[in-house]
């Protein structure tokens, strides 16, 4: 099921009348007010982008989906994920079961990767759908967005049924480290929005169901499998790895 949002979760914050913020919490049914408290997680345009913050009392950065800043940032010549799907292949459709703010949408997107993101969240899913529509007016990443549609909902029932897909790409919520239990700050607003995916394991018997070539798991490197079952490969990094599960072999590039 999805997540429902908490008894005090985001409202939408909108001092200027905004007619964009208002229509965002008529569509989200949530609360739209004028005023902020310094508790509380607050919806609300900044410089032209929907942002997701604290309340006066808390310093984080408001936080947004920025693929232009992603794409600035990214590491070139770290091809962990581009070795996990098998390569650059033009076309190949890509399913992001759960793509969270969209940073491995976007890469796998730039490799020519025709990628759906989905999004069972109402607020991410938002805030995936401000940046998006960013993006394909910023010429650094505009030709990449074209490649990207969003579709909300909660995954395998939001997914379209009559074009199977070749990959699916599996990124549940890490499991909380030992070694550093709270998450850095940039992150924190995300974190305490979504919770834990607490049924992260049956998503991959349901893309092993669906996938027609390949199924992508990203996992801390020293994390279980997901749901105990143990991939065919993975390529693997010192923090991370992507156990990869394939079904057939991949369409030729």
């Amino acid at each position: 099921m999805a997540p429902t949002p908490p008894e005090h979760g985001p409202k939408v914050w909108n001092p200027d009348g905004d007619s964009r913020a208002a229509a965002l919490a008529r569509a989200l049914k949530i609360d739209c007010i004028e005023q902020r408290e310094a508790a509380g997680c607050y919806l609300f345009y900044d410089d032209g982008q929907l942002v997701i913050g604290r309340g006066d009392g808390r310093r984080e950065k408001p936080m947004a989906v920025d693929f232009a800043a992603q794409w600035q940032q990214r590491q070139p010549g770290r091809e962990m994920l581009l070795k996990a799907i098998g390569g650059r292949r033009p076309g190949l459709s890509v399913l992001d079961a759960t793509a969270g703010l969209g940073r491995d949408s976007l890469l796998l997107a730039s490799y020519g990767a025709e990628v759906t993101l989905c999004e069972r969240h109402p607020v991410v899913a938002a805030l995936l759908k401000d940046g998006l529509e960013r993006a394909k007016s910023d010429s650094s990443v505009a030709e990449i967005a074209t490649r990207m549609r969003i579709l909300e909902g909660e995954w395998p029932s939001a997914t379209v049924k009559d074009k199977p897909f070749d990959l699916i790409y599996l990124d549940p919520m890490f499991p909380e480290s030992k070694k550093s239990a709270q998450v850095k700050k940039a992150m924190q607003i995300f974190h305490d929005l979504v919770g834990p995916d607490d049924d992260s394991d049956s998503l991959l018997p349901a893309a092993l169901a669906e996938a027609r070539h390949r199924v992508v798991v990203k996992r801390p490197a020293r994390a279980p499998w997901l749901a105990g079952m143990p991939p065919q490969f993975a390529v693997t990094g010192k923090a991370l790895r992507f156990d990869v599960y394939p079904i057939k072999a991949m369409p030729p590039k």
